[in-house]
């Protein structure tokens, strides 16, 4: 009987940082809890990564997750918004390495090809597929729709991947 573990998605960014909480039983899915972390764009560049570091801390302490997957930084043209996004990232990798999760870390294409079956598929297919996956978690929005697809994204390729431990 496999056991049932809680995994943490995170979608990073600095306006809008996506979180989703799944557990997974084998290969049975299901939703726990999401939201989107949202620090306010007029204050400091670091208070910003602070709030949002804090605030997946916080995440963490309320929904006690076993495992963490974060979506890896999409390269855009503008080297600057890629570097403040990548700041934003490391706060989604520190906070759950802190507190002592296995952090993974996924492509955008590897997760749209685990939940629509292309990595080519828009946000809607990926949203689409959370809600029939993920029936219970309601009406998801874009951002928080992601984390999840995150994190169910790391409940198939945990296994194939030998992630985390005999959990």
């Amino acid at each position: 009987m496999a056991n049932k573990i809680r995994i943490l998605g995170l979608d990073p960014g600095l306006r809008r940082t996506g979180w989703g909480v799944v557990a997974s039983e084998g290969s049975r899915l299901s939703w726990v809890a999401h939201g989107v972390i949202a620090p306010d764009e007029g204050a400091p560049f670091a208070e910003r990564l602070l709030h949002l570091f804090e605030e997946i801390t916080k995440v963490i302490e309320t929904w006690t997750p076993d495992e963490a997957a974060v979506e890896e930084t999409f390269v855009n043209v503008n080297g600057a918004s890629t570097l403040k996004l990548g700041h934003a990232r490391a706060c989604a990798l520190i906070a759950p390495a802190r507190a002592g999760l296995s952090v993974a870390e996924y492509a955008p294409t590897e997760v749209k090809k685990a939940l629509v079956g292309t990595g080519g598929a828009d946000k809607t297919q990926v949203a689409f597929m959370v809600k029939r996956l993920l029936p219970t978690a309601g009406d998801v929005k874009a951002d928080a729709a992601d984390a999840l697809a995150v994190a169910v994204a790391h409940a198939h390729a945990r296994k194939v991947r030998n992630f985390g431990s005999a959990a």
